[in-house]
């Protein structure tokens, strides 16, 4: 029978460039001292997200997560290249890329549209798993590495002793197990061949690091995690000073500080800027929706202000379906002409609250239609889940209450008039009517003295005029001026530092006059 030589370079240079795989993604790591396993963590999904993502909302454990993680890929990938303890570290390195696949894993219904590498059950992680199984099973002769140019006799002296009975079979008798030619010169050089390319990496990394912009060293995005792209300047969760606090809207708890639906709406009040809607639209992708809801729950925030539009719809199911507990807070689109359709699909898609969009209540106040009002709050009422009335204008409210319609809370906007773009000079007849998008709130005083006689919970939204006013100004203004919670459009990267926000603005709440309502 003839013995056939196996593919010793093929397998060497398999077991090289997933080297070079490892040791690039631990050594990116080790260098960034912002990042961390975290973000991937909280994107968990499956059977064993709980446990994931537990970890990673304790500062104590990350650290030695991360640690473990940066290191173990760098040795991990230092070993394979340099062609040293390759069974241990395949064996390592499957471990390692098998918690990434049961963290997220690419199962239907789990997997988020887009990412990279997912395919149906198959990924690049498994299948990196199922070549370094098999480097883990082969025999350390199949490939060239220093592992030949070591003896461990020299390290190890002692015999192994074997069990009573036991037959030995000579090496020499069985293929498996046969010895490659002696070392001579050729064979040295051949196990070296890893040196030049460990030298050819670290060329290339010393350059590529060398020759990055600003933005390419904070934006960097890692490719075996998938954590997301995070400036060093940005908050995380290590720097998250506590949850956010809660209170009741209703029977229902919600947080004080609510994420708003700029996320999933795309739609920015970026006043003469025509072009932001559309950038916002491309960077909040499903997969950056998830991302963002998920890091507001991590941090407290339990509910999200959506409009009842066929996006939301869907992207919040998927997100349920993936583990996720945000509250929806449906924004509801009521027409004259049918005051039930839009917000009973909200009630049936799973909205925890319901709520009559500002403009919609503004212009039926405006004209007079307290008959819509009425027909509205006949339909909803009692149907046992919160229902509210949002505006603009404080006319709204004022109507609620003379009238005495079973609102259990109020959407009204709130901001001070001190910021670049407002306009004293303009026509402010009626915010509605208002097609520049510079102002939301024409009376913030009159609202604050009027609210401080309405004993029910309001969700303060409009804060920060826009983007206009800075979170701290903003928030603190809101809180100072009466609202109970605020409804705050947010990026991911803003989500702790608006967090942080918050707890301090609520810890320092010196001059309120308004009970703090829910």
């Amino acid at each position: 029978m003839q013995n056939h030589q196996p593919p010793v370079w093929l397998f060497t240079t398999l077991r090289i460039l997933i080297g070079w795989h490892f040791l690039y993604e631990g050594l990116i790591k080790l260098l960034n001292p912002d990042w961390s396993a975290a973000p991937f963590l909280r994107e968990s999904t499956w059977i064993f997200s709980g446990f994931f993502r537990s970890l990673s909302l304790n500062p104590s454990a990350m650290v030695i997560v991360d640690f473990l993680n940066a290191w173990g890929l760098f040795l991990i990938g230092f070993a394979l290249i340099l062609g040293l303890f390759i069974r241990i570290s395949a064996c390592s390195g499957a471990g390692l890329l098998l918690l990434y696949y049961l963290a997220m894993p690419p199962f239907t219904g789990l997997m988020v549209s887009g990412s990279e590498g997912n395919y149906l059950w198959v990924n690049k992680n498994l299948i990196e798993i199922a070549v370094l199984v098999l480097f883990a099973a082969l025999p350390g002769q199949w490939s060239y590495g220093i592992h030949h140019l070591i003896s461990l006799k020299k390290f190890f002296p002692w015999k192994r002793v074997k069990p009573p009975g036991a037959i030995e079979v000579p090496e020499t008798d069985n293929p498996k197990f046969a010895e490659l030619p002696a070392l001579d010169r050729r064979r040295v050089l051949k196990n070296l061949i890893s040196l030049p390319v460990l030298g050819g990496f670290s060329y290339a990394v010393i350059r590529n690091l060398g020759y990055e912009s600003h933005e390419e060293k904070s934006l960097k995005v890692n490719g075996v995690t998938s954590a997301s792209a995070k400036s060093r300047n940005f908050a995380g969760l290590n720097d998250l000073k506590d949850l956010v606090p809660t209170g009741k809207i209703g029977n229902l708890e919600v947080s004080r500080l609510i994420c708003g639906g700029n996320l999933i709406a795309g739609f920015a009040h970026s006043r003469d800027l025509i072009y932001v809607s559309g950038l916002l639209k491309n960077y909040f992708t499903d997969e950056k929706i998830v991302e963002t809801l998920r890091l507001c729950e991590d941090c407290g925030i339990n509910s999200a202000i959506l409009r009842t539009a066929p996006d939301t719809v869907s992207i919040i199911r998927k997100y349920w379906k993936m583990g996720g507990k945000m509250q929806w807070l449906a924004q509801t689109y009521p027409k004259d002409d049918d005051v039930v359709t839009n917000t009973q699909w909200a009630i049936d898609s799973g909205a925890s609250v319901v709520y009559i969009q500002g403009n919609i209540a503004d212009s039926w106040v405006n004209s007079g239609r307290i008959d819509l009002f009425e027909k509205w709050f006949k339909t909803f009422q009692g149907r046992g889940l919160p229902i509210g009335m949002g505006g603009h204008e404080l006319e709204m409210v004022k109507t609620m209450e003379e009238h005495g319609f079973p609102v259990d809370f109020y959407m009204k906007t709130l901001h001070h008039p001190n910021y670049w773009s407002y306009q004293t000079d303009e026509q402010k007849d009626r915010v509605i009517a208002n097609h520049h998008d510079n102002y939301w709130c024409r009376t913030p005083e009159e609202t604050a003295t009027y609210m401080e006689g309405v004993s029910k919970p309001w969700i303060a939204y409009k804060i920060l005029a826009a983007g206009a006013i800075k979170p701290a100004d903003g928030f603190k203004y809101a809180f100072t001026n009466g609202a109970d919670f605020v409804c705050v459009g947010m990026f991911d990267y803003q989500v702790v530092e608006d967090s942080n926000i918050l707890i301090d603005t609520l810890g320092n709440l010196n001059n309120r006059k308004r009970k703090l309502y829910g």
